[in-house]
């Protein structure tokens, strides 16, 4: 039995990258478990590279999907999935809980080698720190997925404790991350210290922005959504075992990080409008070499990425059908489409720029930049051409009334074939890091000043062709600070594994997940009755009066609120069944 509880839940094999220079690899050659492998510098950065192969990007890795991490299925898509949905029910297996435990093992691995190597400790510092970083962030993808979960900090035999016993409460899991990225910030380089060749590893900045994310998630977590799903660690949940206030704490840390990251110097917004005719937003996220946008740019101009994941169209490909799967279940939802500002600053509900949805090509025009760049015609950069969509079912494309073209390679089919896409993958960016910035400043004082807003909300808003956010333009125009902050958040960070993760934290799920999914507006447009583009039998919840831009009208209902029952327990995944059958101790969480 504990043979089989080791296998299942620690999974003993590690694999390392046998490249010496770089950490971009196809796979990784050399299967090696113990710590004697470790005899040189070289022998630790090249387990140390490996440890980039394990974060969830392109590739997929252990049967692992980048699509299960790209938000399908939110209240910001037209697509249903049945996560959204409140479907999730417990299964007797979870590979997106083995392995992180896998990875941790080659984590501690290092660690324990780096204690009993006899060289030059200096020299392996920065892989040292690699790990302990890593350790943290899979510890943290647990913490977000399940709650509280055993800390694993040795390597574990199949006598360890850990295999049997109780789950650390979501307290001490914070706690644990947070010594980690302590102990590894200090050993890790400068952005401009890192080498061409090591591009995309980690800097002592990424450490600290990827903190900086860690903090605001935990502390609008217990500010938002405290201990409801917690449990008593006996019956049900992790328990509460050394809970704290620590929201301010966290939040106040957070500015600091951030702030450090922005002024670092290191980076850079990714601004071309000029050459680009405002479609930056479009070319950053499908960047390749010269051929991949209509400017001729490469990935050399992108000082935006702080932690990537490095890709190359002759060494390593994406691997996936990343431009078809993302053209439709990335296809957005009325919601979205509506909250998109207009170029004067101001919601479409109020702004006398709104065009209105009468032709498929208005509600395009007088908009922020980032919804032509994420919506448009993909070969043309131009609203869709009247007629060109077709409304014959959900099934299809731009079933909604509209396709995604955000991670969707240029020309695709002729530059980039399927599953040959290969634009570096981004963990964390500037722009996040002017999010959680502001964001973490009004949570912790219910207001953000104008010069705050300038060196960081502006900043995203100006790219994006809107207008300075300011405190007299909220009051003067009816609206509010945090949803604006909000709002700026949900449409940078569209489709990078942030809408759910956000939702949840600020315990606001069920109230947005629960509401109906709805396409194109079909009252007083082109649509209506009219069979050459519109066919109203294929769709089979009909349409909805919902509020729109231009009041209410009648749209495309594609997801009925009667299928959507997300509730405050599915705001953590089940522990899988078999985890627990085989250690007794490890209880479900509420409501599973």
């Amino acid at each position: 039995m504990k043979n089989k509880v080791l296998t299942l839940m620690l999974s003993s094999v590690l694999l390392f990258s046998s490249c010496q220079n770089d950490y971009l690899e196809l796979d990784p050659l050399d299967a090696q478990t113990e710590a004697s492998y470790f005899r040189s510098t070289a022998d630790f950065k090249a387990a140390s590279n490996d440890f980039y192969n394990k974060m969830i990007s392109w590739k997929a890795i252990n049967s692992s999907s980048v699509f299960s991490f790209m938000d399908f299925g939110t209240d910001l898509t037209s697509l249903a999935q049945e996560e959204g949905r409140g479907n999730t029910i417990a299964t007797n297996s979870d590979i997106y809980w083995t392995n992180p435990y896998k990875y941790i093992r080659a984590n501690n691995i290092l660690l324990k080698a780096a204690e009993q190597y006899t060289g030059d400790k200096t020299a392996i510092a920065q892989y040292v720190a690699a790990a302990k970083f890593f350790r943290a962030w899979h510890h943290f993808f647990l913490l977000k997925r399940f709650g509280g979960v055993p800390i694993v900090t040795t390597v574990v035999d199949i006598n360890d404790a850990v295999l049997y016993g109780k789950r650390n409460s979501r307290y001490e899991v914070m706690k644990q991350i947070i010594k980690d990225l302590d102990e590894a910030i200090p050993n890790l380089p400068t952005e401009q210290n890192i080498s061409s060749a090591d591009k995309g590893h980690l800097s002592n900045w990424a450490a600290k922005a990827f903190k900086a994310r860690v903090l605001l998630y935990e502390a609008t977590w217990e500010k938002y959504v405290g201990n409801t799903t917690d449990g008593d660690g006996t019956s049900t949940g992790a328990g509460t075992a050394e809970a704290s206030s620590n929201v301010n704490a966290y939040l106040q840390e957070a500015i600091v990080l951030a702030k450090e990251v922005m002024t670092s110097g290191g980076y850079q917004l990714w601004n071309y409008n000029t050459q680009l005719n405002n479609f930056s937003m479009c070319y950053l996220f499908n960047l390749e070499d010269a051929g991949s946008n209509p400017a001729g740019l490469d990935k050399g101009t992108n000082k935006e990425y702080i932690l990537y994941n490095k890709y190359d169209f002759g060494l390593l490909q994406g691997g996936i059908n990343l431009s078809h799967t993302v053209s439709s279940r990335l296809a957005p939802s009325r919601k979205f489409m509506d909250m998109f500002l207009c170029s004067d600053g101001l919601p479409v509900n109020k702004s006398p720029l709104f065009q209105g949805y009468q032709h498929v090509q208005d509600e395009y025009k007088n908009r922020d930049y980032r919804l032509t760049s994420y919506f448009v015609d993909v070969a043309t950069d131009a609203p869709p051409a009247q007629g060109a969509i077709k409304l014959f079912g959900p099934g299809g494309d731009s079933g909604s009334g509209y396709a995604n073209r955000k991670f969707r390679s240029y020309k695709y089919g002729t530059y980039r074939a399927a599953n040959t896409e290969s634009q570096d993958f981004a963990q964390i960016r500037l722009a996040e890091v002017y999010l959680i910035y502001a964001e973490a400043l009004f949570e912790l004082n219910g207001a953000i000043s104008d010069a705050e807003l300038n060196e960081s909300i502006n900043l995203i808003r100006q790219r994006a062709g809107l207008p300075a956010l300011t405190n007299a333009f909220v009051t003067a125009n009816g609206l509010n600070m945090q949803e604006e902050l909000r709002r700026e958040r949900a449409i940078e960070l569209f489709g990078e594994n942030s809408r759910y993760d956000d939702l949840k934290r600020w315990g606001i799920a069920e109230q947005e997940l629960n509401q109906p999914i709805v396409g194109s507006v079909i009252q007083g447009t082109d649509y209506e009755g009219n069979a050459n583009i519109y066919k109203p039998a294929s769709y089979p919840y009909g349409e909805i009066s919902v509020t729109t831009g231009k009041g209410n009208l009648r749209a495309l209902l594609l997801d009925p609120a009667s299928n959507r029952n997300f509730q405050r327990k599915h705001y953590l995944f089940p522990i899988p069944l078999t985890q627990i059958q085989l250690n007794g101790k490890l209880v479900q969480n509420p409501g599973y």
